[in-house]
């Protein structure tokens, strides 16, 4: 079996309606995405995410969830947030949302389990 990519599948869409009740419901306290805690700051992609994910021995996709293919699709079976490996023998859920928000929003954890998941 050989991981191809790895896609990260936020728990929003990314439409313009989409990303607007994201912030809207993280203001409120009612929406959470943790892998957005770790790619994100408060208006752009964090520079430290961008760093880290270079260590990834996989290349990593980062998606919506109305972005992805039918395969991840089935694979994260509406578990959002999450990571998806995409590999010759399929498609399978190698972080789920709790192993996301274990990363405590860092970079650098994200890709030391990325790296020991693949």
């Amino acid at each position: 079996m050989t991981i191809e990519r790895l896609v990260g599948v936020y728990d929003a869409d990314g439409t313009v309606r989409g990303e607007l009740a994201y912030l809207l419901g993280r203001a409120r306290g009612t929406a959470h995405c943790a892998l957005c805690d770790i790619t994100h700051g408060r208006l752009r992609r964090r520079a430290d995410f961008d760093a880290a994910s270079e260590q990834l021995t996989v290349p990593l996709q980062l998606c919506h969830r109305d972005e992805i293919d039918e395969t991840v699709r089935l694979a994260a079976n509406g578990r959002f947030p999450c990571v998806v490996a995409v590999g010759t023998d399929g498609a399978w859920v190698v972080m789920d949302r709790d192993d996301l928000d274990a990363c405590e929003g860092d970079p650098a954890a994200l890709v030391e389990r990325l790296n020991a998941a693949v």
